[in-house]
C-alpha cells in the first residue's frame, strides 16, 4: 500500500511516495516520467519524517549522502543501475558510458540512458550526476534546469 506527500524544496515541489515503509518515490513537478498520481495512495505525513530531514540537511549543504531505506519498483537491470548511481559521489559526475562500464556492461551507454531516466527516486538517488560523453548536460527527468542547479549546488558554485 502506497501513502506520499508533498514538500517544498529549493528546486520546487517534491511528492514523497512511500511503500511498506520505504521510500519508493521522489518525484519533482513536471517530472518527466511521473507515474499517475492516483497510483501515490493516500496523502500521509507521518511515515516521512526522516526523508525530508534528511533531504533538508541536503539542500542546506550539510548533507552529501543519503542513509534511507528505499523500494525503487523497475526491471533487475534498472535496479542495478539505479544502485550505481548511489556510488556516484556528492558533486562528482560520470557519463552514461563510464557508468555502463561501472556495472559491468560497457557496451550498454544506451540502455543505462534509459534506465537513467526511469529513476523514480531522484535527488536521493542521484541521477543528475550523470551526464553526456562530452561532459554536456543531456535528459533529466525534472528538467535540465533542475539538474543544472543541483550540479551548482554540488560544486558549490550555487547556494539556496
Amino acid at each position: 500500500m502506497a501513502v506520499h506527500t508533498v514538500v517544498d524544496s529549493p528546486v520546487g515541489e517534491i511528492t514523497l511516495v512511500a511503500r511498506d515503509g520505504a521510500l519508493a518515490g521522489l518525484y519533482l513537478t513536471e517530472h518527466r516520467h511521473r507515474p499517475a498520481f492516483e497510483t501515490f495512495g493516500d496523502r500521509d505525513d507521518g511515515p516521512f519524517g526522516e526523508v525530508v530531514a534528511q533531504l533538508e540537511e541536503y539542500f542546506a549543504g550539510e548533507r552529501t549522502d543519503f542513509d534511507l531505506p528505499l523500494h525503487p519498483v523497475g526491471t533487475p537491470f534498472q535496479r542495478t543501475v539505479w544502485q550505481a548511481l548511489r556510488g556516484i559521489g556528492f558533486g562528482e559526475t560520470v557519463s552514461y558510458g563510464e557508468l555502463a562500464a561501472r556495472i559491468g556492461r560497457p557496451t550498454a551507454s544506451r540502455a543505462v540512458g534509459l534506465a537513467n531516466g526511469k529513476n523514480p527516486i531522484s535527488i536521493i538517488v542521484p541521477c543528475h550526476r550523470v551526464v553526456g560523453s562530452t561532459g554536456a548536460l543531456t535528459g533529466y527527468g525534472g528538467g535540465i534546469e533542475r539538474k543544472r542547479l543541483l550540479l551548482a549546488f554540488e560544486s558549490g558554485a550555487h547556494a539556496w
